[in-house]
């Protein structure tokens, strides 16, 4: 059964409905873009022998991953689960599930990974950790701004960010296997164009 996706367009209005701030809308969209080059690059190489999950089902996931961090830098509520809530009090549970772990997955299965399974929850989870603000960076240049955003010089809680970012590594690994770029090329790669209402 196909999972309810909001269109592009309902996912502007959303994203205009709950006030997303200018950077993260900027930081969104060009989420959305990796995500959107990631299941496109998948479908097209044709190396996965498995299904791989709609790709506006993916896109949506990525444009409403932060959806309620605006409203989270006002509150201090963690904004992957307010923004899980959001997407289900819109009607849409399954892209609910993306958001919730866009920021850490909450199950990391490499024998899947190892043959193409990927969900979009992955997909999201990936092209996250390669935008800082609007900027499409490596893997590594992205964990060292969020050890110095987030980590508040605390040890345990750098070990758990660098943790987080292994996974996230290890997944880069397994997703281009499967692609035919590499992890480097995907700036390149990437419409400049922001998402518009069609």
């Amino acid at each position: 059964m196909t999972p309810a996706t909001p269109t592009v367009n309902q996912c502007l209005d959303f994203i205009d409905r709950f006030e997303m701030l200018d950077n993260i809308r900027a930081h969104s969209f060009k989420v959305g873009r990796v995500a959107e080059l990631i299941i496109d690059g998948l479908k097209k190489a044709e190396k996965t022998t498995s299904s791989l999950p709609a790709r506006d089902f993916v896109i949506a996931g990525a444009l409403l991953h932060d959806i309620a961090k605006t409203e989270c830098i006002k509150t201090g509520c963690l904004h992957a689960d307010r923004g899980d809530e959001i997407c289900r009090d819109l009607g849409y549970p399954e892209i609910g599930e993306i958001v919730r772990e866009h920021v850490i997955l909450k199950e990391f299965t490499a024998k899947l990974y190892q043959q193409g399974l990927f969900g979009a929850k992955e997909l999201v989870y990936y092209a996250d950790k390669r935008v800082r603000h609007d900027e499409i960076v490596s893997l590594d240049s992205r964990l060292d701004y969020i050890i110095e955003r987030y980590g508040n010089s605390d040890p345990k809680r750098e070990h758990y960010i660098r943790l987080n970012f292994q996974q996230a590594q290890e997944l880069e690994v397994y997703l281009f296997n499967f692609l035919d770029f590499s992890a480097d090329q995907v700036p390149l790669l990437i419409s400049q164009d922001p998402f518009s209402r069609a």
